[in-house]
């Protein structure tokens, strides 16, 4: 059965960060993935931040990068793109080639003579998707970053905390990188897909992250709004922010947590007949009432387990989880019936284990084929099937242009 992208080729040029999850993705629905990285001693910054290489110890190296999930579903080259020979490499790969990912500063992969404008000469169909901090146009576009600055800057960071008197908490990495840049990333590239098959031409796939947080600000309660009432939502006063007792994180009997969301009225209602208090059922959205729902709240959820809450409580139908950690994740049975963590195979490794993959379908499903390879596995390989005789492709690894 095929694959949902049977046929398309993509060449990821993502180095290690969160650009690289996208090319994964595509990769794990079937599409042909080429990660390109620059050979040792090429630099240290952009592609060449893309594998572990510890050229004393060839099978912890190996080991690694087998154990390295956004290496996974993909072919490795090592290519130097500074170098002129490199370019020209990089021209007939582009000829094969569908969609590229870059994650470089704008103006970089034009100055390294690989940039859009160049490819698309040599390819009309070439969809070329970059991915970058602030986007290839506007006043900031060179300006360096991470995932932290563009949530920041995207208006996002400011709501996430206990109070507007506290600082903003910063939710590790997964705002810009994961929920903007993997996300949209794949889904622009789609995008371009199906307009190519109307259009026959590709098209320049430009992702800004921060961009993308400020969309995701459609989605904040109160956020959207502003635009309509002109009312500036404070960190701690949204209704998602953790403040509310029927929002909230409690800890447990046995120091872990529970998260619990009864929002809806129904739901409340099922809690507080859970919990022996239907007085406070009345009282969900009352001000009043607040601190004294969230103080007696906090005393119950101490007088059992967190599992022993998880367990009644989804009996009784009320929207509760269990904050887990990693190694209780793992373990999790709904993790493993929904194969988010798998075993896959390595010929000298044995099970290596993977997180799955997250999108279901029923027809053409994602595969993990193979584990992530070592710097330059399939050079030679790639190199042979643009015509490359075997003198040729030693004398360019002679000169660093390839590995």
């Amino acid at each position: 059965m095929a694959s949902a992208l049977s046929g398309i080729k993509v060449i990821d040029l993502a180095g290690l960060g969160p650009s690289a999850i996208a090319a994964m993705m595509l990769g794990d629905m079937g599409a042909d993935v080429l990660k390109i990285d620059l050979p040792p001693g090429g630099g240290s910054r952009g592609v060449g931040e893309g594998l572990p290489f510890f050229p004393e110890d060839a099978e912890e190296t190996e080991k690694m990068t087998a154990y390295m999930a956004t290496n996974r579903n993909k072919k490795n080259m090592a290519l130097n793109l500074r170098s002129e020979a490199g370019q020209a490499i990089f021209h007939k790969l582009a000829k094969e080639y569908d969609v590229i990912i870059e994650a470089f500063r704008p103006g970089v992969m034009d100055r390294m003579n690989v940039g859009y404008q160049t490819l698309s000469q040599i390819n009309p169909r070439i969809i070329y998707c970059s991915v970058s901090g602030y986007g290839q146009t506007g006043p900031y576009r060179s300006f360096p970053g991470h995932d932290a600055n563009y949530a920041g800057m995207g208006g996002v960071l400011g709501l996430i905390g206990e109070s507007k008197e506290g600082a903003p908490v910063i939710a590790l990495n997964i705002v810009a990188d994961v929920a903007v840049a993997v996300l949209q990333a794949v889904i622009g590239i789609l995008l371009a897909v199906c307009a190519r098959e109307r259009t026959g031409r590709g098209q320049h796939v430009d992702i800004s992250m921060t961009d993308g947080v400020v969309s995701l600000l459609i989605g904040i309660p109160g956020a959207g709004e502003y635009l309509y009432n002109g009312i500036v939502p404070q960190r701690g006063e949204t209704m998602t922010s953790g403040t509310q007792p029927f929002y909230s994180v409690y800890q447990t009997k046995d120091n872990k947590y529970l998260t619990l969301c009864p929002i809806e009225p129904r739901f409340w209602g099922n809690l507080c007949r859970a919990i022996g208090r239907e007085d406070f059922a009345p009282h969900q959205f009352d001000s009043n009432k607040k601190d004294e729902i969230y103080a007696e709240l906090r005393e119950i959820f101490l007088t059992r387990t967190r599992d022993e809450w998880f367990d009644s409580l989804t009996q009784a139908d009320v929207p509760v989880g269990k904050v887990l950690e990693l190694d209780e994740l793992f373990s999790d049975p709904q993790v493993l019936h929904r194969q988010m963590v798998v075993d896959v195979d390595h010929p000298k490794f044995g099970k290596v284990k993977q997180i799955g993959i997250s999108i279901k379908l029923s027809d053409t499903p994602g595969e993990i084929r193979s584990l992530g390879v070592t710097l330059g596995k399939n050079t030679t390989e790639v190199m042979s099937g643009l015509g490359y005789s075997s003198a040729e492709i030693e004398e360019l690894r002679g000169q660093g242009v390839i590995y």
